[in-house]
């Protein structure tokens, strides 16, 4: 299986092109081109950049673009400059971090949809443990009451009109 450089340049060859047409189709810089046809990745900063040069380039090339990157990635995999992403900071992750990562994450429509029901059934709670509590303040517990004259044969007297 020939090297993702070799493909690429056999393809240009194939096809009549120099250098700077293809820089010309794709608006890759001729240097880059000429790197990713020597298997020279050393001139790109970021392995993001090379598979983009180089998607463009067999896309412009009209070649298998998706069996190119596969092999792009197994030849970046044995690099020990592009095995791995560079981290982004030197700092380790703080809980902040993690936090923020975890909010970001949220789908924030559903989320405020269950903080609203949430707060509704706290706030009916309340409400109900209120009344309830207010309905047996309200009602005097005393017993059953009986009039009993003083004397008996006594009845109430008579409102005076």
């Amino acid at each position: 299986m020939s090297t993702v450089a070799q493909q690429l340049r056999s393809a240009r060859e194939a096809k009549s092109l120099t250098v700077e047409q293809v820089a010309e189709m794709t608006k890759i810089r001729t240097d880059h081109i000429r790197a990713l046809e020597e298997g020279d990745f050393s001139v790109f900063s970021a392995p993001i950049y090379i598979r983009g040069s180089v998607k463009n380039y067999a896309t412009a090339l009209k070649l298998d673009t998706a069996a190119l990157l596969a092999t792009l990635a197994a030849e970046l995999k044995g690099t020990e400059k592009y095995s791995e992403p560079p981290p982004l900071s030197d700092q380790k992750k703080t809980f902040v971090d993690h936090a923020t990562l975890v909010l970001a994450k949220l789908n924030w429509k559903v989320g405020a949809a269950v903080f609203a029901l949430v707060v509704l059934a706290v706030i009916l709670g309340v409400s109900f443990w209120a009344w309830r509590r207010h309905q047996k303040m309200d009602t005097v517990r005393l017993p059953p009451a009986v009039y009993q004259p003083a004397n008996p044969g006594d009845t109430l007297p008579l409102p005076k009109h």
